[in-house]
């Protein structure tokens, strides 16, 4: 946790100084560095917490470099993962509770992306998953009892 700690800390110097490729790159160690970890941490809250705040900060940069679907990436990939792991029974409870209690907050922030910057294939896909399945429904002319 501590390596991870350090690693975000020089990222989030990195960003504020403006130095958004160093920034990129300690965001990406730290995000490796909480995925790696993820299932290994003792405390869930932390390793779940963790992810999250990786993947934030690495939407923020996008958004920071006027790359909204690479921040939209970002966001959907940990709500993804918070969804699915709380659905995965061979991970120990504490660690799918914590999933349950941080994915309100990547809805959330999903949410607000979307509202301050549109969808985008990911977040459609994601929070909208029937959408796809109904359009391709209805491009075909069914006939009939099926």
């Amino acid at each position: 946790m501590e390596h991870w700690k350090r690693t975000i800390e020089r990222a989030n110097r990195c960003f504020m100084l403006g130095e958004l490729i160093d920034a990129r790159e300690a965001y990406l160690q730290a995000l490796a560095l909480a995925q790696v970890l993820f299932e290994r941490w003792a405390d869930a809250d932390e390793a779940v917490a963790a992810c999250v705040v990786s993947h934030h900060n690495l939407a923020d940069l996008h958004l920071r470099l006027n790359q909204p679907e690479e921040s939209a990436e970002y966001l959907c990939a940990i709500h993804q993962r918070l969804l699915q792991t709380m659905q995965d029974e061979r991970l120990r409870p504490a660690l799918r509770e914590a999933a349950l209690r941080q994915s309100s907050k990547t809805y959330v922030e999903l949410l607000n992306f979307i509202s301050e910057h549109g969808e985008y294939p990911r977040t459609q896909r994601l929070l909208h998953p029937d959408t796809g399945n109904a359009r391709r429904a209805s491009a075909h002319h069914y006939h009939g009892v099926h």
